[in-house]
């Protein structure tokens, strides 16, 4: 079993960055890709980012891509989303999401998922 918590939301100004970050425990995080999806209101949830096993290769949604960074630190069971150049359009609950087989897109359907974290970006 593997519990997910994100921190690191909060309230910005476009333009303005934040830094979340998602913590599992319960088992060998290297073993887990990682993605990070989010949901505003009235929208269905969407994917962001994700993070291949043991630090490897990244994807990124095209609204995202050269302003998010995805990394993770394995030491301390931590993947952290850099979020840059925020556009109120960013705003949403974000979601971090981990699983053994899945990856990329495919970890819409992941077997773990965190509470979420609020992200607003006023404009």
């Amino acid at each position: 079993q593997v519990q997910l918590a994100e921190s690191g939301g909060g309230l910005v100004q476009a333009g303005g960055s934040l830094r979340l970050s998602c913590k599992a425990s319960g088992r060998t995080f290297s073993s887990l890709a990682v993605g990070w999806f989010r949901q505003a209101p009235g929208k269905e949830r969407e994917f962001v980012a994700a993070i291949r096993w043991y630090g490897g290769s990244t994807d990124y949604a095209d609204s995202v891509k050269g302003r998010f960074i995805l990394s993770r630190d394995n030491a301390k069971n931590t993947v952290y989303l850099q979020m840059n150049s925020l556009k109120p359009e960013d705003t949403a609950i974000y979601y971090c999401s981990a699983d053994p087989f899945r990856t990329g897109t495919a970890l819409r359907s992941a077997t773990y998922w965190g509470q979420g974290t609020q992200v607003t970006v006023s404009s």
